[in-house]
């Protein structure tokens, strides 16, 4: 079944509803999108001379006519492709390349910096910039009806961040998105056509595939006048909007909670902030809940299985009676309702709780395959399993802990040291307001620990009172051999922290 099919039944039941809003002011109701999709779906068939199953790309900041673009293109059988916005032309002009996309829509921004290169796509027939009257013009169409689809055709080709080479597109399909969205509802929140959800993050990554269940319920889709995150306006948002919802990278957790307006802020409104991405630290999580309330939910996912391996409820993270309470805080939660989820060793066998492993899983959420890309296809999904390249364990209660990506782990002197333990163990410091562990090549151990550390504002840290506190709780083989202290971390448009340059930073020392 066709996803647009999720709007137009929106907007027969729920017409008079919002659904697009920027800042504080409604934009267009469901039932005035539901009679513009179609009439776009037609406009763009016929500005890319389009043909079903071909690609549009969407290079775009957040903005209401993302929605109805992802959902025109839906409509019409087309493939979207939701480029990162922040990335620099010549990454967008290679996955325009990679996914032979014939039409790209663009901000006149964006579209600036891309012409020059569009010369050398030769699939791509035109570049549309939302601003200019060609876009306008795509709604004057005469409506299309809604194209009928297979559960296993494409609807989104999702591009890996990139960090560790080129990024590989994630094919996704009706299907999976579908599992995506009925997951959401199985295992992370009810949503009322009342509610919303504050696109603070991209629309292009995890805020985009969780507005579908919102799409789903009638709830309003809400773009920052900023169209993007800033603390100060999105507690101002929450104060306007009932029933809001967020996707957050953890980073954005922590922003929010330290941001200064917090104190005097109303927060009632604030229905969930689902995060996801990247580790989310205790010492965080339970500052987050103090600060907001028992308004928290995560969930462990990838491109590749779009936020659907495992989660924990916003009961879960209150169940503070249980034995294992801050053990669970620190997992990555127990495995998704339409999952199967593994922890194996070398030879993909299954290990016993407790023994750490790659995790692996499978379920009809799992990407089709990489677009243009047997090999990558194959090492990923061999015997019918997702390898996420993660590793972890799980325990006697079915709750799976991450230990980190096997490319972050640091072997020294024969030992697996995880960089995230070593991590939850310095951000027990006060003064320490992020920190991230590396290996740094050793000639007689393989490798040694190097910790960068950023310090609260107006703090002054010293590495005694930090190899104290890690002498405290961990092995000391374990303890870094080296503290670099900081002003920032670098980090990719999704707010994950980039590994790879800090150890680029130690190899260029040598």
């Amino acid at each position: 079944m066709n996803l647009a099919h999720l709007l137009h039944r929106a907007a027969k039941i729920w017409g008079e509803r919002p659904a697009l809003s920027v800042g504080t002011s409604v934009r267009l109701s469901y039932a005035q999108v539901g009679r513009r999709v179609p009439q776009l779906a037609a406009g763009l068939v016929a500005a890319g001379q389009l043909q079903r199953g071909d690609r549009v790309a969407l290079l775009l900041k957040n903005c209401p006519e993302y929605w109805e673009l992802l959902f025109a293109l839906w409509h019409a059988g087309i493939v979207a492709v939701p480029v990162n916005a922040k990335l620099h032309a010549r990454e967008v002009a290679w996955i325009l390349d990679n996914a032979g996309a014939r039409l790209a829509i663009a901000s006149a921004a964006l579209a600036d910096d891309l012409r020059p290169l569009a010369q050398d796509l030769p699939a791509l027939q035109r570049l549309i910039v939302m601003e200019e009257p060609d876009f306008a013009a795509l709604y004057e169409a005469p409506p299309i009806p809604m194209a009928e689809v297979a559960p296993d055709d494409l609807a989104w080709l999702f591009y890996t961040s990139g960090t560790t080479g080129r990024p590989k597109g994630a094919m996704l399909t009706h299907r999976n998105l579908w599992a995506a969205v009925m997951n959401y509802f199985a295992d992370v929140d009810r949503v009322d056509p009342q509610d919303c959800i504050i696109h603070c993050a991209p629309i292009s990554h995890g805020s985009g595939l969780y507005g579908l269940p919102h799409v789903a319920r009638g709830a309003n889709q809400v773009i920052p006048e900023s169209g993007g995150f800033d603390p100060a306006e999105t507690l101002e948002l929450i104060a306007h909007w009932p029933g809001c919802s967020f996707f957050f990278a953890p980073t954005m957790v922590h922003r929010l909670i330290h941001a200064p307006q917090v104190a005097t802020a109303d927060t009632s409104n604030l229905k969930t902030i689902v995060y996801g991405g990247g580790p989310m630290y205790v010492a965080d999580l339970q500052d987050a809940m103090r600060v907001l309330g028992p308004k928290l939910a995560q969930i462990y996912g990838q491109g590749e299985a779009p936020m659907t391996i495992t989660g924990m409820d916003k009961g879960m993270h209150v169940d503070d009676g249980h034995p294992h309470y801050l053990a669970r805080l620190g997992s990555a939660g127990a495995v998704r309702t339409d999952v199967e989820v593994r922890v194996v060793d070398a030879e993909d066998n299954p290990l016993p709780n407790g023994e750490v492993g790659e995790v692996i899983c499978r379920g009809p959420v799992v990407m089709a395959g990489y677009w243009r890309n047997p090999e990558a296809t194959a090492q990923t999904l061999r015997g019918g399993w997702l390898h996420t390249g993660d590793v972890g364990s799980f325990d006697d209660d079915g709750y799976l802990t991450l230990k980190d990506r096997s490319k972050d782990m640091i072997i020294s002197g024969g030992s697996n040291i995880y960089p995230r333990e070593v991590e939850e163990v310095l951000l027990r410091h006060p003064d320490v307001d992020e920190v991230s562990v590396v290996g740094k090549p050793h000639a007689d151990w393989g490798e040694e620990v190097i910790a960068f550390v950023v310090p609260r504002k107006g703090c002054m840290l010293n590495e005694t009172a930090l190899d104290s506190l890690c002498l405290d709780h961990i092995a000391r083989f374990k303890r870094p051999k080296q503290y670099r202290f900081v002003p920032a971390l670098p980090k990719n448009n999704y707010g994950k922290v980039l590994k790879t340059e800090l150890r680029a930073v130690l190899q260029k020392e040598g």
